[in-house]
């Protein structure tokens, strides 16, 4: 599947048109998109009943991605947290089938470290077998050895843009799973994507498509509204591979 999605569902007015007017927003949004990136939860912890009433309010081939605690990258920069990833998990899982894959976002300060990076990512493994993308934003993560680690523990590394080093542009890891995440060019969280920008993460989506490789793109310049129609713009240039459910309101 190709998943388009934005970070969040919120619906900015520029877009309201191509949404249905009624129902929570995450319906709402639900009528246009099959996947969204669950942002929140790098925030704060959710209760079990409310991804259960996620789950329950989108159709049943919507899918959830759902970024980990910053507790456990930022705070702990992944060290001593098997009881918190336990906990978290217990509580994302609730998504049921709906949850597409797992987002681990490091800071940018969090250089390599292969024993760190290891135990974390298999104690990780031993509790949930499905799709896990990482984000790293330090120079270290971009080598040979660290994607053959990631690539070992079935592990994706998100095509980042803008990117902190030219490979961090390009999908890496495990390679049944692509996944770009788009956070605004040139200025980080407001910028709209070009045409050339679309056709660019359409050609790589299309690729993986092709390959076999299940392919998320998730657009996170969220601050100024753009996501949302970078997103659409780009799910009408890959119509007919694209995992969408399009509606017929007043955009053309």
């Amino acid at each position: 599947m190709i998943y388009i999605a934005t970070a969040g569902w919120s619906i900015p007015a520029s877009a309201a048109t191509w949404f249905p007017a009624t129902g929570t927003h995450l319906a709402r949004y639900a009528q246009q998109f099959c996947a969204t990136e669950i942002n929140s939860t790098f925030y704060r912890a959710h209760k079990p009943a409310t991804f259960q009433q996620w789950a329950e309010s989108v159709p049943e081939l919507f899918r959830f991605s759902v970024k980990i605690p910053r507790e456990i990258t930022h705070e702990q920069r992944l060290v001593d947290v098997s009881a918190l990833l336990e906990i978290f998990l217990l509580h994302a899982t609730c998504l049921g089938n709906k949850l597409g894959c797992l987002l681990v976002q490091l800071p940018p300060s969090l250089d390599y470290n292969r024993p760190i990076a290891r135990k974390f990512f298999e104690d990780m493994r031993q509790h949930y077998a499905g799709p896990i993308a990482v984000e790293p934003r330090h120079p270290t993560w971009f080598t040979k050895t660290v994607e053959q680690q990631l690539t070992q523990l079935r592990i994706a590394r998100v095509a980042a843009d803008p990117a902190v080093v030219p490979e961090a542009a390009v999908p890496g890891g495990f390679p049944d799973l692509v996944y770009l995440r788009l956070h605004g060019s040139p200025r980080i969280y407001y910028s709209a994507y070009g045409e050339d920008a679309l056709s660019s993460a359409a050609a790589v989506l299309q690729s993986a498509y092709e390959r076999g490789a299940d392919a998320w793109c998730v657009f996170d310049n969220t601050a100024s509204g753009a996501a949302a129609t970078d997103a659409l713009k780009l799910q009408a240039l890959l119509p007919s591979v694209t995992c969408s459910i399009h509606t017929e309101h007043g955009a053309d």
